[in-house]
């Protein structure tokens, strides 16, 4: 039996366990981290698009000017693909902007109360 260390993509954390398999036999590995955004993940992906250098690059490309066929068609992914990674980090980047305007916001207010 071959022990092999596995770290978590993300975090590069080594508390990580084994969660499953997928339907074509792939084994999944789950990051107990509190601190990682992703949580479940696999070694080695099929799916190219799942990949998490890929999503960034599909963000990248957009940010500067990309059009969604022409992502896909570099990073020889789906066009679907690459809409539903932006929207989800879209979404992501939103939330998190919200909360940053309204941090600044009230510092702000703060700081013109205190005047």
């Amino acid at each position: 039996m071959v022990y092999v260390q596995v770290h978590c993509p993300d975090c590069q954390g080594v508390d990580v366990v084994r969660y499953g398999k997928q339907r074509r036999g792939e084994q999944r590995y789950r990051c107990h981290n509190t601190d990682c955004p992703r949580h479940i993940f696999l070694l080695h992906y099929r799916n190219q698009g799942r990949l998490p250098t890929v999503k960034q690059q599909m963000v990248d490309m957009a940010l500067n000017g990309s059009g969604i066929r022409d992502t896909a068609r570099v990073l020889r992914v789906s066009p679907t693909t690459v809409i539903n990674t932006l929207k989800k980090k879209r979404q992501a980047y939103s939330k998190s902007m919200k909360d940053f305007f309204s941090v600044l916001m009230l510092s702000r207010c703060r700081s013109s109360s205190t005047r």
